[in-house]
């Protein structure tokens, strides 16, 4: 496996996290990204001991794209704030099987986790345990394709929910393609997708140390993104 390096110093990692790849340990057993990302901290600095790396955002399993990572305690500290506050700005690229309802907007929507099923469904503001879920959205193109309907889409994440891009757009009949979890064309199907279309293409915040403003980018990779004609933004 080989996890792309996009920077790092002394403060922060950070890289491209393959679609397929767990970012932590799970029962699967298959190596994740916190177990390969620490191996490259040991062996490139030669420490002695298992180096600090502090996860900041998550990824799900079956999406790829950009993460950061902290490398001490005060990295971590900062990035976290950045993350609560709002004010690391990550942008993602989905193709969808359907279409939204207007070529840009807003969608906010109440969320509940399911621990049991690791699921999250859409529900009432009112419901116990449910998160308010934001995203803005803007139609790229729309296109006639032999699967229907399909959207390519620009997603900037306003919260950061348990599955929430992925939910928030099945709620309209707009799921990802090839998400077998929540896009009814693909719950039945007995193929097994590694991956999904939905990838993280960008990535801002400010350096915890130098102050500096960072923007990492990345286009889609993956044979589902093959239904479309790539465009940078």
């Amino acid at each position: 496996m080989n996890i792309p390096i996009l920077y790092e110093d002394d403060d922060i990692l950070v890289c491209v996290k393959p679609q397929g790849v767990p970012v932590q340990a799970d029962k699967s057993r298959d190596t994740d990204m916190m177990s390969y990302l620490k191996n490259h901290i040991f062996e490139n600095e030669q420490i002695d001991e298992e180096p600090y790396l502090a996860l900041i955002h998550r990824l799900d399993r079956p999406v790829g794209g950009v993460m950061v990572f902290a490398k001490n305690q005060k990295a971590a500290a900062d990035l976290s704030d950045q993350v609560r506050e709002g004010t690391m700005i990550k942008f993602y690229q989905a193709v969808l099987t359907g279409e939204l309802p207007d070529e840009c907007g807003t969608l906010t929507d109440y969320l509940l986790k399911d621990g049991k099923t690791n699921t999250s469904k859409v529900v009432g503001k009112d419901t116990k345990g449910a998160k308010k879920a934001e995203l803005d959205y803007e139609v790229l193109d729309v296109m006639e394709t032999d699967d229907g309907v399909l959207s390519y889409v620009l997603i900037q994440l306003i919260t950061g929910r348990h599955h929430q891009i992925r939910v928030q757009t099945s709620s309209r009949n707009a799921g990802i393609y090839g998400d077998t979890k929540y896009n009814p064309k693909f719950t039945n199907t007995k193929k097994k997708y590694q991956q999904i279309a939905l990838y993280a293409t960008r990535l801002e915040f400010e350096h915890p140390t130098t102050k500096e403003h960072m923007v990492f980018k990345r286009e889609p990779e993956g044979d589902v993104f093959d239904v479309i004609e790539l465009d940078e933004f």
